[in-house]
């Protein structure tokens, strides 16, 4: 097998469609942050950005993105903002993780979130998570049933909310694909304020997530598009979405609503309507990320499928500088998210923390 690494601008028009062609085979690939597209924008806006391309004689058989975080040291490209990672490649491929670190010129090679069907990588993973999907496979008729065949209430509890939030407040209308950088910059604003407000790192504070985010917007292609959505009362803004979605998947990415209106729960009538409107468009499953820690996804929940934690290291120094430097992290984080009493009380004290911050600003 023979290996070449280069920026992802540079691939070539039968290159991208033969990734397009990979991503089409296998419905676990099709995720969006999978994606050519997903890879050429981080790479306007990162300068380790990285495909390794991999050939078994003419035929291109993966596609291997990555991030350069330092010397022998990648990532997931766009590392912790991506929610599905891994190598896209054609069927029946066969490839030793540590031979394709070796190709790439790493020594090691963290991920968060890696998609189900990469046995390669399968011996490095430490944890796996279960990732929310709303099933849109049988259209949003067939959805509503399926959380009603398990006696959830959650659409009935929602709707009755929505009617309230017209009656109390204006009439509610929904626009799933919004094109104006001002509904942008709203989501973006109630999303810094909720992290705030919750004790988390702001991620819209780092200038290159901010430019990713809006370059994406600007992408509506018909495999792969930023995707902007919008919940009005008496037009008026309420709750609102960005996420990216390819031609089977749709990613709930940055959620939120106005707090303001929290007791009409408006992102869950959101995430209704984005599901119904997917579904019209033949998207086939809306992925929400992993679900810990969130009550919505569960009551939103058709099914999970599996994402891992871990890091490929291959024998060098530049892998052995990373585990002294990371381990004891990563041993502590997995501990208090495999103990539910443990991330209880983390996520009781960084909402206070948050809540102590916001006061401070105001």
């Amino acid at each position: 097998m023979q290996i070449s690494v280069v920026r992802p601008r540079e691939l070539g028009d039968a290159e991208l469609a033969a990734w397009r062609a990979m991503q089409a085979s296998a419905p676990r690939q099709a995720n969006p942050f999978m994606s050519a597209g997903y890879a050429r924008a981080v790479d306007r806006v990162r300068g380790g950005a990285r495909v390794a391309v991999l050939q078994e004689g003419p035929d291109v058989v993966g596609f291997f993105p990555f991030e350069l975080k330092g010397r022998g040291v990648g990532a997931a490209i766009g590392g912790w903002l991506s929610l599905c990672q891994g190598l896209v490649h054609s069927p029946g491929l066969d490839v030793d993780a540590r031979e394709l670190l070796r190709g790439c010129g790493l020594g090691v090679w963290e991920y968060g979130t890696l998609a189900a069907g990469q046995p390669w990588f399968e011996p490095y993973t430490a944890k796996t998570l279960g990732s929310v999907l709303m099933d849109l496979s049988g259209g949003f008729d067939g959805y509503v049933e399926g959380l009603r065949a398990r006696g959830s209430k959650v659409v009935k509890q929602t709707r009755y909310k929505e009617r309230r939030l017209g009656r109390d407040v204006g009439e509610v209308t929904f626009d799933f694909d919004v094109r104006d950088a001002e509904s942008l910059r709203l989501v973006r604003r109630w999303k810094s304020d909720q992290y705030r407000a919750m004790g988390r790192a702001d991620r819209f504070a780092r200038p290159w997530v901010v430019a990713l985010i809006e370059l994406l917007h600007g992408v509506h292609g018909d495999d792969f598009a930023g995707s902007l959505s919008m919940l009005y009362a008496d037009g008026r803004p309420v709750a609102g979405h960005f996420g990216l979605r390819s031609d089977h998947t749709l990613i709930t990415w940055f959620p939120v609503y106005d707090p303001e209106f929290a007791r009409y729960s408006p992102g869950m009538a959101l995430h209704l309507h984005m599901a119904e409107a997917a579904a019209k468009e033949g998207i086939r499953e809306m992925d929400l990320g992993p679900g810990v820690g969130w009550r919505y996804k569960e009551e939103l929940r058709s099914r999970e499928t599996p994402v891992g934690e871990g890091v490929v290291r291959r024998p060098c120094p530049a892998a052995a500088a990373h585990w002294v430097g990371r381990a004891p992290l990563a041993r502590a984080r997995r501990l208090v998210l495999e103990n539910e009493r443990l991330y209880g009380l983390a996520d009781r004290a960084m909402r206070r923390y948050g809540e102590y911050r916001t006061r401070d600003r105001s």
